[in-house]
């Protein structure tokens, strides 16, 4: 973990933030007490896409029943029957 001062990352900021976002855990005091932590961002779509199919083989549709019509309690609810 680095500590640095808050008046010093004033002048440093930008290397803290580029340090922040390869995995070092940065914190900002002010008279030696910690205020904040400096943390990336998650980059949600980012995320999305390295998860793409993680759930290959684990969802299982029955080829025999997948075009049978839904039943009549489903479709009520969609309102596509009365």
């Amino acid at each position: 973990m680095k500590t640095v001062d808050i008046d010093a990352a004033e002048t440093e900021l930008s290397a803290l933030v580029d340090e922040a976002l390869a995995g070092e855990e940065v914190v900002l005091a002010k008279d030696g007490k910690p205020l904040v932590r400096l943390t990336p961002i998650e980059n949600r779509k980012k995320d999305i896409l390295s998860t793409f199919g993680m759930l290959k083989g684990k969802i299982w549709i029955d080829d025999d029943h997948f075009d049978d019509p839904l039943p009549d309690d489903i479709l009520r609810g969609f309102g596509v029957i009365d």
